[in-house]
């Protein structure tokens, strides 16, 4: 409370200086706009009346008797200068037109010109006052300039100050009676709800949404803590039902991802398996003098992709290092290129700088990592294009092999773009689903890295990057 009040008082008295500023601010604008509106209109009689011809050049000539009279009447000094900012005639009787006087800077000349209102006020500190000086364009009945008009005005806020200091000292003596019965007040207050609140401060720090929650058992003498208690007890309810509710919602959802895994990681083989069975029925020849060596080929590629689903089946439970790595030293172009061969597209096209790269690595990961995104980018090119083109390449590039599979289907939308490999992530236009954000984890198990170049309606490129491994 006392903080409050403190705070109350340094609040009101910022805003109450604050507000006395502004006032005297606008004070004195609009008492320099009100004298300069009434010069400006007495000038403009007198320009009616005058029998001088009405130009510029006669501008001294008109005001050489009037100008000591505008003054006068509206009691404010008067300088009447030329458009290109030299001094034609003043108020000041000491002060004499010669080539001395001080012409307006050009800087101002140029504000008043390009302003909307022809005018600018010009505000200086001399001598710890505020000066302000308006400076605006003399126009005849057809709005053409003739000359500058400038009031010079000196701010006196000597009045306002005074009252600003005797509302202050005001303020003060209020405040500190306020304080003197807040701290007594406090003093009486604290002693009398110190020990209800310290009991259900207690309490309240050892709340935890994991853990089994006590209720306060406490009567107090106060009807506002006995609500606060009695509050305390139904959010300690409520947290208990909640912590159940949350605890069943995390396994059903932990239970459903892993299913969505385990289907997906279990299908993606599964395709494979039914194009190479599929090319098998179109191109078996009996009388082929080669049939046994492409039935082995046949054979080894269906125990692959077995032996991938073996491995997800059997370690799937730990995403995190799914599936377990059973590293071989391997030629890693033959058997990217071995597990191109169940794709049975004719537009499909393996490149590789180096006949051979070997590399210690697990077999069934790396034509999981292979087949997972070419059969993505064969199902991002739509049926009805016509030149299509998929486009699986292997180089070697210091101590890591590079795999980039490139195809020209209708590539990433920039809204899905930071979102291809979350775990639920899919979208039918990409053909992208749960087994990028697997293959990225195989790929980062191998401290490898996975990225993609992407234009949408262009087509799509994913880059693999696998170290080397020969120990």
């Amino acid at each position: 409370m006392i903080v409050l009040i403190l705070m109350a008082s340094i609040i009101l008295a910022s805003i109450s200086i604050i507000q006395f500023k502004n006032e005297a601010k606008e004070y004195h604008q609009e008492r320099l706009e009100r004298n300069e509106n009434a010069v400006k209109q007495h000038i403009n009689f007198i320009l009616s009346t005058t029998t001088y011809p009405l130009n510029a050049a006669n501008l001294d000539l008109i005001f050489k008797d009037k100008i000591h009279e505008l003054a006068h009447i509206h009691n404010i000094e008067i300088n009447i200068y030329s458009l290109d900012g030299k001094l034609l005639k003043s108020s000041k009787e000491s002060f004499s037109v010669d080539k001395v006087a001080p012409p307006i800077p050009k800087y101002i000349l140029k504000l008043v010109r390009s302003s909307i209102e022809k005018r600018y006020v010009d505000i200086k500190t001399i001598d710890g006052k505020k000066n302000r000086s308006a400076f605006s364009q003399i126009k005849d009945d057809k709005f053409k300039p003739l000359g500058i008009l400038n009031l010079p005005y000196v701010e006196d806020d000597g009045y306002y100050e005074n009252e600003l200091k005797s509302f202050l000292i005001r303020l003060g003596q209020v405040y500190t009676f306020m304080l003197i019965i807040a701290f007594a007040f406090a003093y009486f207050l604290s002693s009398y709800i110190t020990k209800s609140l310290k009991t259900i401060s207690d309490k309240l720090s050892e709340t935890s949404l994991n853990q089994k929650n006590e209720k306060i058992v406490l009567e107090a003498n106060s009807k506002e803590i006995n609500l606060l208690i009695k509050a305390y007890n139904a959010m300690v309810d409520e947290l208990e039902k909640s912590a159940i509710k949350l605890a069943q919602s995390e396994r059903e959802e932990a239970w459903r991802e892993m299913a969505k895994q385990v289907a997906h990681e279990i299908k993606n083989p599964l395709t494979p398996m039914r194009l190479t069975v599929q090319s098998f029925q179109r191109k078996f020849d009996p009388t082929d003098p080669n049939v046994k060596q492409k039935m082995n080929d046949y054979s080894e590629t269906l125990i692959q992709q077995i032996d991938t689903m073996s491995a997800v089946a059997s370690a799937f439970s730990n995403f995190a290092s799914m599936p377990a790595q059973q590293n071989e030293t391997l030629n890693v172009v033959a058997v990217v290129e071995l597990a191109m061969d169940i794709f049975n597209e004719h537009y499909i096209v393996f490149q590789s700088d180096s006949p051979e790269i070997i590399s210690k690595i697990d077999r069934t990961q790396l034509i999981r990592i292979i087949t997972n995104l070419a059969k993505n980018a064969i199902q991002s090119i739509p049926e009805q294009q016509e030149e299509k083109s998929v486009v699986v390449r292997i180089r070697k590039e210091n101590n890591t092999v590079l795999i980039t599979v490139a195809d020209n289907g209708i590539g990433i939308e920039p809204k899905d773009i930071s979102r291809i490999f979350e775990p639920k992530f899919t979208t039918k236009s990409s053909g992208m689903g749960l087994g990028l954000g697997i293959i990225k984890n195989i790929i980062e198990n191998y401290k490898g890295t996975i990225t993609f170049e992407t234009e949408f309606g262009k087509g799509t490129t994913f880059i693999v990057s696998l170290p080397i491994i020969n120990t």
